[in-house]
């Protein structure tokens, strides 16, 4: 009989994963993978961002959920008026604090399945919740209807498939189980004013496609 693998405290997977560079190395001392360095991933994603963020008359607070290295952090911090940006590694956050300055720039390091999130007008969750059991991705949801937007980008398989099946938080994300997230489908049923598709990204390996979705909340 297969031994049930054990859910590890996802503080404690995210840190082994920096620190036995799990995303790869780079040779920096924290690396957030291909999917933030990637530039046929990266650019196209900053890109359509940055056109969303401008269009207001007057710029917003952005929440970054999961900022990881901020490489992409760095490249929308000018079209904010205040950039909140959270990881949940402590170490991560703590090195990025010495890296990048700005008047209107803060880091907290948070777990954002249980910690309380901080106010703004938009939270961006880039390939985050992938990461989460169907447990902590619901307990983030709860709190996500504070922000009147969320631009949120996932990996999902090509073609249809059966969304959100559960994982164990980690390194790993649905798509080895031929599924993804979708968080207007059940168990979640995120309730949302309007929805529209950003941006949708062949990886490099042809594995999935990496969607980004605009949600109006209220």
């Amino acid at each position: 009989m297969k031994k049930k693998k054990q859910p590890w405290p996802t503080k404690d997977a995210m840190e082994q994963i920096y620190e036995m560079k799990l995303w790869g190395d780079y040779h920096s001392s924290f690396y957030s993978g291909s999917g933030s360095h990637d530039p046929n991933i990266v650019d196209p994603y900053i890109a359509a961002v940055t056109q969303f963020l401008t269009s207001f008359k007057t710029p917003i607070t952005l929440c970054d959920l999961g900022c990881g290295d901020f490489n992409i952090g760095r490249q929308l911090l000018s079209h904010t008026q205040k950039y909140i940006a959270v990881d949940i590694v402590n170490s991560l956050i703590a090195h990025n604090r010495t890296q990048f300055e700005a008047d209107h720039l803060e880091f907290y390091c948070l777990d954002i399945a249980k910690d309380k999130l901080p106010d703004g007008d938009c939270a961006l969750v880039r390939q985050v919740l992938q990461h989460l059991s169907n447990q902590e991705v619901a307990a983030i949801l709860e709190k996500l209807n504070k922000y009147r937007y969320i631009v949120l980008t996932e990996h999902l398989p090509n073609g249809s498939f059966i969304p959100n099946k559960d994982i164990i938080s980690g390194q790993g994300i649905r798509l080895k189980k031929q599924s993804g997230l979708d968080i207007l489908a059940p168990p979640f049923n995120f309730k949302v004013f309007a929805e529209k598709q950003l941006l949708a990204t062949i990886p490099q390996d042809h594995k999935g496609v990496i969607t980004t979705t605009l949600y109006q909340v209220w």
